[in-house]
Parts: C-alpha cells; structure tokens; sequence
C-alpha cells in the first residue's frame, strides 16, 4: 500500500489512498443552464464574464484550501489524504449527529444504516476542484435519504458537485475529534454481518499500514509501512510560505530532526496545507514521539514568530526543503 519517489537524495513514502489508486475524474462538459437563465447573461457571480464562459462553463476555479473554515482543517486533509482507518463525529446545523469515515466500502460517498445512522466517505473515486461540495454534496444527499436505503448523491466530481459545501452543512462551534481504527470493523457497526461480509473486511484489512495519531498533538499521525523504518506525516495549518521560512531557520540551525535516528525525507502539499515527513526508526513505539514532537512545536513556533529576513544559510536550507516537497493530487 506504498510507493517511493525518489528525487536525488530525497525519498519519501508516498500515502496510497482510495482516491489515488482510483482514476480521479472530472469532467469538463458545460453544464446545462439552469431554466430561467440566459447562457449570454452576465453570470450571477458578478465575475463580469457571460453566464456560459463563467459559472455555466462546467468549470470551476480549484478551490486551493477546500477545508479552510472547518473546525480541525488539518486532521480533515489527514483524513482524506493520509489516514487509511479513521472516524469522526460531524454535527450539523440543525443538530444531527453523523460520521466521517476516512473511506467507505467500495468507495461510496454515503451511507445511511437501518438506525438511521448517516456515514460519510472522506476518500472517494472522483472528486471535483471543491473537495469541501463534493463531500457536503453526498452528506445532503444522505441527511434526505430514508433510513437503510442507498443514498445517490448525484454525480460526484464531474464539473463540479451540485450540493453545499460542508461549511454549509456543519455546526462550526463542534470540535472535530479523530479516532484511528487498526481495521474497518467500523463498517459494520450497528449491523448483524454474515460470515461472509466479515471474510470481505479481511483484504482491506490486510492492507492497512499502522497508523497513530499523537496524543496531544493536532494532526500528527506515526505511521510504519515496514519494518525498516516509521514516518511522521504531521499536517501542518500554517500558511505554506510562513511554515517553509520557519522550517529553513531550523533546518539551517540543526533543529529540525526529532532526536538520534531520524531524518527530515520531505514533504507532501495536500489540499492548501504542508505536511512535513521525518524518517523514525521503525522499532520505536508511537507513544515515545510525543515528547520530541512537542519539543519541535516549541521549536517550530519559535521560528515562526522569527520576522527577520533569512540568511544565507537559511535561504539555502529552504531551496532544499522545497525540492523535496510532492504534491498529493
């Protein structure tokens, strides 16, 4: 369930999620315009462009930080990008409680079990340029769908999803609290599965990669895909261009490792955030990190507050980090 890039001295595991491994599709087609509206009109976004050129194009501009807004922005992006087994409780506006769930079987967008219970897929085969519709399209979907019935959300990540955003949808005052599985029994709760539909969770279970978030920490995830080495993939919220001057001041000064035997390999651009990678030996557990990551923070928010132009060194050490950066589409 992994894959290396290396790009000279830089070698970095590469997270191998359902959307990944399926073709991500999108559709160009022009959307049909809705009725009451004149393809020629200006279009109602005030752009300034006709409606057929603009909204009615079938294209729509990427939307670069898709999560921005939500409570928990990095562990969302972990979730769709990084984490192969997790959940979270979502609230929406008018109060219902529903779950995210890093994937669903099959990839499905939705699911409503007999309980009523609303499931939602972060990871899908499709998605638009607004990951945020895409999802929020499915979760509407899902809010009208009867209890155990399938839920068709309509297309998914074609010219662009035609229901609300999850800032939309979302009660914003509710944290967002993850929880890693080590399987996917979570796909059958409240259910009363056959032996057959628990021999189906083996595969996907036998293709799971160890996976811990750190306690404590926002979005920080240890993850062993062998047993030669572990890796930290910590998704960072701060703007990239901050967090890249920051990191080049430690890197340049010696401090960017997380204690003897680790290595900064790089780092992922996922969904308008940074996740930096350090190489962790393997037979360390997760627990133990914890402190030399919330050292780094102290370090990290040290050089954060830095506002002094870079240094020679400096400047060197951040044209590195940025050759070893890859990013996640």
């Amino acid at each position: 369930m992994e894959c290396s890039h290396d790009a000279g001295h830089f070698r970095i595991g590469t997270p191998h999620t359902l959307h990944r491994m399926a073709s991500r599709k999108r559709s160009s087609a022009p959307a049909a315009a809705p009725e009451g509206i004149n393809p020629k009109a200006p279009c109602f976004c005030g752009s300034g462009r006709r409606y057929k050129h603009c909204h009615g194009s079938g294209y729509a501009p990427p939307v670069t930080r898709p999560f921005e807004g939500l409570p928990g922005e990095a562990d969302w992006v972990a979730l769709r990008e990084l984490v192969p087994a997790a959940t979270a409780v979502l609230r929406t506006t008018d109060g219902r409680e529903v779950t995210l769930a890093s994937v669903l079987p099959g990839g499905t967008p939705a699911l409503v079990r007999a309980n009523g219970e609303i499931v939602v897929g972060a990871q899908m085969h499709a998605s638009s340029d607004d990951v945020s519709r895409d999802i929020g399209t499915s979760l509407a979907a899902a809010l009208e769908a009867p209890a155990g019935a399938p839920v068709d959300p309509g297309p998914i990540g074609a010219a662009g999803s035609a229901g609300p955003r999850l800032q939309e949808l979302l009660d914003l005052s509710a944290p967002f609290e993850v929880t890693v599985h080590d399987d996917f029994g979570f796909w059958l709760e409240g259910t009363d599965p056959s032996a057959a539909a628990m021999a189906g969770l083996e595969p996907a279970n036998e293709a799971i990669l160890p996976t811990v978030r750190l306690e404590g920490l926002e979005a920080a995830y240890w993850v062993r895909p062998g047993d030669e080495r572990a890796h930290l993939r910590w998704v960072r919220p701060e703007p990239e261009e901050k967090l890249l001057d920051a990191l080049a001041r430690l890197s340049a000064s010696g401090q960017i490792l997380l204690g003897e035997g680790t290595r900064y390999a790089g780092a992922f651009r996922a969904l308008g955030l940074v996740v930096p990678v350090w190489d962790l030996p393997a037979d360390i557990a997760a627990e133990d990190w914890v402190g030399p990551a919330t050292e780094f923070q102290s370090r990290l928010e040290q050089a954060l507050a830095v506002t002094e132009p870079l240094t020679s060194d400096e400047r060197r050490a951040r044209a590195g980090l940025i050759s070893r950066q890859i990013t996640l589409r």
